[in-house]
């Protein structure tokens, strides 16, 4: 081929890769400064001893405006014109419900999505509601309400007509990609519906009528040959920093596990938030086979969890964009960018400074020597992360985004190794005890091994 004919076909592959935002668990505390300013320990805090609040926040507390204004800044900085923003949700403070009410709630997401508007302000936003965006807090119904009322309303910008009543009547919805030169739809689910917490939906088979909706949506999707992308706040599985903590009560879960399984050659890839950290969840075929993956995005809020149990769990504050194949939707690449907040704070209390620098933490295909994030490079990270102690640690500092640095030790591995591998709620009790029992057996050869050299090494001179 001739070197002009490549030339011209170099606007053509370049137009083949797009580039969209996740951002999520943003948690705006907006007394936070006023209680700072007066030396009070922050809301969000809760009974917590809690030091001098910093001006860009505090791991004990949620995000005051002055995080969120500058983690929009840094957006607009970084890519400014990406082909949609994705919003996981979760906009209100960790505080009891009596501290907050519908109203303050509507409130509260009102600002943020303002704030969304005007960073982004021609873009389109697709925008899911998290646990902690409702009054009281998880207690999600699947039908009308109010709150689900408001929200489409202040979402309408971003809402085609035919998304309104799915909105109004359940907060899920799904809609085609901006570009004209993608096949792609993008399913916004309501998995609070899910949530083991809430206690409106206990008794049912199907919320709101959402997985019928979701396997109805999925096989059209497949009928038309288009890509899907799935998009929902709580995740199914556990959490890897507390085992056996999981969110889905139990046929929920298994239900969504089940319809990924049987539709995920249309679903190209997933996006969720709620844990705060930055990790995925492999979905595997009856034959275990790798399928479909999961990326959880780390949380803007920097809030140390109340969970018992959690070690350490804080986080700096990221963001993340993701590079995708216009035509396939294949994640390409991932770039998380984030704010050390001890040096930010520490620069403003000296210098200070207007906006802290949120600086590039990781490339997904640097980090871990992958070609992309498809499903086969991210099982190739899996294993690497269980079988190579370089990267397991590397994902760990990752995980709080290097927040902690502590090593990961061998229950480390298995918590974050298990909850990788197994969103089935079965799979999962038997990876811990598996790997727990091969672990124990390990070091009881180890210890043998280390007596019996003590045994047979000559005695040491004085």
């Amino acid at each position: 081929m001739q070197p002009v004919a490549l030339l011209l076909l170099c606007p053509l592959a370049a137009a083949l890769t797009g580039r969209f935002w996740h951002l999520t668990d943003l948690h705006w505390d907006p007394d936070y400064e006023a209680t700072a300013s007066s030396g009070e320990p922050c809301p969000s805090g809760g009974s917590r001893a809690v030091p001098p609040a910093g001006p860009w926040g505090s791991y004990l507390c949620d995000a005051p405006w002055r995080l969120l204004a500058s983690a929009a800044r840094a957006m607009s900085s970084h890519l400014q014109q990406p082909d949609f923003v994705l919003w996981t949700g979760d906009d209100t403070p960790h505080v009891p419900n009596e501290k907050l009410g519908e109203e303050v709630v509507l409130y509260i997401i009102d600002r943020l999505t303002s704030l969304i508007k005007q960073t982004f302000p021609d873009t389109k936003v697709y925008a899911a509601m998290g646990n902690h965006d409702f009054h009281p807090k998880n207690q999600f119904p699947g039908k009308e309400h109010r709150i689900y009322n408001r929200t489409a309303e202040l979402w309408r910008p971003w809402l085609n007509n035919a998304s309104i009543p799915l909105f109004r009547a359940g907060a899920f919805y799904s809609e085609k990609l901006p570009s004209p030169s993608t096949r792609g739809r993008m399913v916004v689910l309501n998995t609070n519906l899910y949530y083991d917490r809430n206690e409106e939906t206990a008794g049912e088979e199907d919320p709101g009528g959402q997985f019928q909706w979701l396997e109805e949506t999925l096989t059209n999707a497949s009928r038309a040959d288009e890509m899907v992308y799935i998009v929902g706040h709580v995740p199914p599985g556990f959490f890897e920093k507390k085992r056996h903590k999981h969110w889905f009560r139990s046929g929920f879960n298994k239900r969504y596990l089940k319809i990924v399984q049987k539709h995920h050659r249309v679903i190209a890839a997933q996006f969720f938030g709620h844990h705060h950290t930055d990790s995925f969840r492999m979905f595997y075929s009856d034959t275990g086979s790798p399928v479909n993956v999961m990326f959880l995005a780390p949380g803007v809020t920097p809030w140390k969890t109340t969970l018992p149990g959690v070690n350490n769990g804080a986080n700096n504050p990221g963001i993340r964009v993701i590079d995708y194949d216009l035509d396939t939707l294949q994640v390409l690449d991932m770039v998380t960018y984030y704010l050390n907040l001890t040096h930010a704070n520490m620069v403003a209390s000296t210098q200070g400074e207007e906006f802290p620098t949120w600086e590039e933490e990781y490339r997904l295909t640097e980090a871990f020597q992958v070609p992309d994030g498809s499903v086969h490079s991210m099982q190739t990270v899996l294993e690497r992360i269980s079988g190579n102690p370089h990267y397991l640690q590397q994902y760990y500092e990752f995980n709080s985004v290097r927040y902690d640095l502590s090593p990961c030790e061998e229950a480390c591995r298995i918590d974050h190794v298990c909850a990788i591998r197994e969103v089935d709620f079965t799979k999962y009790n038997e990876c811990v005890k598996t790997s727990s029992s091969a672990s124990a057996v390990i070091s009881g050869w180890l210890l043998l091994f280390c007596l019996l050299l003590g045994l047979l090494s000559p005695p040491q001179a004085l």
